[in-house]
């Protein structure tokens, strides 16, 4: 699958971007890769950011670098009912008391990165660390005999070697028992904390012991000499991904799969040679780890089927009602100009206007009027942020990293969206490319005009690889491991990554697809469809709190219905707006905006019960806006069309991505 734009080897660029607050990539990327565009929400970012010192969740271990060191945690949990987050504790720390003089680089070097790792250099130390997504094993050649130094902030309790001193096995006061793998005798001495070696050079693998069973320690002895160093996913067809490893050694590889991955795990038995130890595992914050033995996986989702209008469509019996609020709406787009400027809000409302664009197709109301006037407006409000008229914003090419940033400055860059640092960048562009799509749909000729910088938008997120367009990043903000993407960008988090509005990045890959069909372009069609089904799926997985569920721990799945937020390393239940576990916005911020794709979002009707029943009660509060109401009561109308329909007629406001129209025609289109 390609998204190219139409093959074009020169395809547009928004004008160059003078930005002086992004970061400086060069201090901790090898050369070679400056020269192509960077990722600006990869599951390493702390990597490259201020000191590159902050750990990222490389599963099952935490992954800390700094002063020429490299720690791993096997991270215990915190839990209670609001927050549950992993604990980093440096378990060991891996370095040489031998630094090498003059080396220029003191701090680690990313020297090659893809979709499932990172390869992340200490030159100082000759150190050369493989970390491969899902690994129970931390990898590392040492380049030149140099001496290795492990410390440990606990006791060690034991240590024992086998006659080959390939391998050594180390317990500790906290309960952990670590094995060390060799690829040729290393003689180990070790402290009360401490463990070194004489010269060494070769491979070295880490893995922490699940539990005490000796058949798991079978499991890391028999797979201990393959060891991966590079992963890419491949999309052949639509709605299928494959899991290719580069692997080194001898023997099969040993990986961990994620409860994700295990519900996409398509028919191993026959197409792969894959086997599931059901029984090996590591605990997470993202469910249990299975090890799964296997140079490959195809993974499959369900297939959905993108379309403009609801899927069955809206009784003729309804639409009266429909067309009346439509005329409303439509008058009030030209009787107030769009006043913000922030690319995310101003998205939102040229979003809002086209969905009563396909409102009144989808009820055959065709009185060119409303027409006309929602044309004149998208036409209005869309084309100075293509054309650079727009003085107050506007979009920009960013050369340092390789993307669509945007003319505002940001004052306080976590409330910033599609800002300087890459912040939710699906989120505003998403509805940018929605009401471009729409556009498209009712002017062709104005869409071929404008089709080089539709693209450019497109791509800056769905770009498949640098042969496409060679400006951006291979899909800037979509995690091919966890399967979902992720905000953030260019700010460092000691969390990672996170995602608040998990419908807001279906909307961006719906939107995308809606381009497709708009131009005829299947390519896109079939990659922007499959990231619109993963991506639905992910958040019924990861975002969804099912009474009962066993994704999360006991005293959280007890009081939640929702995440607010999925950070790599915790989740949370407040949010960066309303009050802490506002239950009306982490159930809102899931649903915005209302599109035809939310019913596939939330298509479990008990669950959908149960989370409305849930977020209710806060919408009494004194002084609670009208925004939020809206989408929760959208909700309701999946189970209780009346009852929903009668609160709906009743609201005086509505979020400002959504109106009356949009909301009568969802509830109207329930079966």
């Amino acid at each position: 699958m390609s998204t190219s734009n139409n093959k074009n080897n020169n395809p547009f660029l928004f004008p160059h971007a003078n930005s002086t607050i992004l970061p400086d990539p060069s201090k901790f990327f090898s050369p070679n890769l400056l020269s192509t565009p960077l990722p600006t929400n990869s599951f390493f970012q702390n990597f490259v950011l201020n000191n590159g010192d902050q750990p990222e969740y490389i599963h099952p271990y935490l992954i800390k670098s700094s002063n020429s060191s490299l720690s791993l945690s096997y991270p215990s949990h915190f839990s209670n009912s609001a927050v549950i987050s992993q604990v980093f504790e440096p378990d060991l720390t891996i370095s040489s008391p031998e630094k090498i003089s003059h080396c220029p680089h003191l701090n680690h070097i990313v020297s090659s990165y893809n979709d499932l790792s990172v390869t992340l250099d200490i030159p100082s130390s000759n150190l050369r660390f493989f970390l491969v997504r899902g690994s129970p094993f931390l990898t590392f050649s040492v380049t030149q005999p140099t001496p290795l130094s492990i410390t440990t902030i606990h006791a060690i309790l034991s240590f024992s070697s086998n006659d080959s001193l390939k391998k050594h096995t180390f317990s500790f006061n906290n309960g952990q028992t670590w094995i060390l793998y060799a690829s040729s005798p290393i003689r180990l001495s070790h402290g009360v904390s401490d463990i070194t070696s004489e010269a060494f050079s070769g491979i070295t693998r880490i893995a922490l012991l699940p539990d005490s069973d000796f058949r798991h320690e079978d499991v890391l002895d028999k797979y201990s000499s393959c060891y991966p160093v590079s992963g890419n996913a491949v999309f052949g067809r639509p709605f299928y991904v494959e899991y290719k490893w580069e692997k080194k050694g001898s023997g099969d590889l040993l990986l961990l799969a994620h409860p994700f991955h295990l519900q996409l795990l398509y028919d191993y038995n026959i197409d792969f040679d894959v086997t599931v130890l059901s029984g090996f595992k590591y605990q997470s914050i993202d469910g249990e780890l299975v090890g799964i033995v296997g140079d490959s996986w195809l993974l499959k989702t369900d297939p959905v089927n993108i379309t403009w209008h609801s899927p069955n469509g809206v009784k003729k019996e309804y639409h009266k009602e429909i067309v009346s609020a439509l005329l409303k709406d439509v008058e009030d787009l030209n009787s107030s100009a769009i006043t913000v400027k922030s690319s995310y809000s101003y998205g939102k409302l040229i979003a809002r206007a086209a969905r009563l664009a396909l409102i009144a197709e989808e009820v055959f109301f065709f009185d060119m009027i409303p027409k006309v006037k929602i044309k004149k407006f998208l036409k209005e409000t869309i084309e100075p942020w293509l054309d650079g008229t727009f003085n107050e914003n506007g979009f920009l090419y960013d050369r340092k990293w390789g993307g669509i940033v945007t003319k505002q400055d940001c004052a306080n860059s976590n409330d910033c969206f599609s800002s300087e640092f890459y912040n939710a960048q699906l989120n505003c562009l998403g509805y940018f490319l929605y009401g471009i799509a729409v556009l498209v749909k009712l002017d062709l000729d104005w869409g071929r005009k404008y089709k080089p910088q539709a693209y450019s938008l497109m791509e800056d997120f769905l770009n498949l690889s640098t042969c496409s367009n060679p400006n951006y990043t291979r899909l800037r903000c979509f995690d091919l491991y966890k399967i979902h993407s992720w905000a953030g960008g260019l700010l460092e988090f000691e969390d990672g990554r996170y995602q608040k509005g998990s419908n807001e990045a279906i909307n961006a890959y719906y939107s995308a697809t809606l381009i497709g069909l708009a131009y005829g372009d299947a390519d896109v069609v079939a990659i922007g469809s499959t990231l619109t089904a993963l991506e639905i799926e992910a958040a019924k997985k990861w975002w969804h709190v099912k009474d009962g569920g066993n994704m999360y721990e006991e005293e959280f799945t007890k009081v939640n219905r929702m995440v607010g937020v999925a950070w790599s390393n915790k989740r949370d239940t407040e949010l960066w707006f309303g009050y802490p576990g506002a239950r009306q916005c982490m159930l809102g911020i899931q649903v915005l905006p209302l599109l035809p794709m939310t019913e596939l979002l939330f298509s479990d009707i008990e669950y959908v019960k149960d989370v409305v029943e849930w977020a209710l009660p806060d919408l009494e509060r004194d002084g609670e806006g009208e925004g939020w109401k809206g989408f929760v009561y959208a909700l309701q109308g999946i189970y209780d069309r009346e009852g929903a329909l009668e609160k709906i007629r009743k609201l005086s406001g509505f979020d400002d991505g959504n109106s009356l129209s949009n909301l009568l025609w969802w509830i109207h289109s329930r079966c």
